[in-house]
């Protein structure tokens, strides 16, 4: 994350998450009622981390289950479940991260078009105390691909957050950030 407008805290990098994950999917290919298709499901292994040292780390395991649906080519639906994996109270640098930023999230999204696709992001804690967050984007193509046939990667990538856990190093702090910048490549 860059920030364009806090220089000093900002260079390079304010912070970089990495998520490495293992996973296993399994293609599903169920009718589901008004036209939705369950195309998924699957579980993950997920380490996300910040690869800050102290006071500044932040990192969690987790098991993760997940399903995804679509309905033609314009809408899809992702849903996420996940456990974190118990750490020793002693070394544990975010006690409250699941709390905080959630244990669901839910996906959509929706292509209204080739060239523009809009997404809405919930997660969820699943408890009495409602935090989480919620994120809405649009990504813009940009450009063509050099391979004939298939589409640019390249977006023009808009984001609104609002909520805990935009990134690692605030999981615990709410925050609404306004993002703009490039998306690379469109998963």
């Amino acid at each position: 994350n860059w920030q364009l407008f806090s220089g000093d805290l900002s260079r390079p990098f304010r912070t970089t998450d990495h998520e490495p994950e293992l996973t296993y999917i399994y293609p599903t290919d169920a009718q589901l009622p008004g036209g939705w298709r369950l195309r998924y499901s699957g579980i993950s292994l997920n380490h996300q981390s910040n690869g800050q040292p102290l006071p500044l780390s932040r990192s969690w395991n987790r098991v993760i289950l997940k399903a995804g649906m679509e309905k033609g080519q314009q809408f899809q639906l992702q849903a996420k479940l996940w456990y974190r994996m118990p750490e020793d109270p002693s070394d544990d640098d975010n006690p409250d991260i699941a709390d905080l930023v959630g244990r669901a999230e839910l996906m959509g999204h929706w292509n209204v078009n080739p060239d523009n696709t809009l997404r809405l992001t919930l997660r969820h804690s699943l408890r009495a105390n409602v935090n989480g967050s919620i994120k809405l984007e649009w990504l813009r193509k940009l450009g063509d691909s050099v391979f004939a046939g298939s589409n640019s990667g390249l977006r023009f990538h808009t984001q609104l957050f609002s909520g805990y856990g935009d990134s690692l190093v605030d999981y615990n702090r709410r925050r609404t950030v306004l993002s703009v910048g490039l998306s690379l490549v469109d998963w």
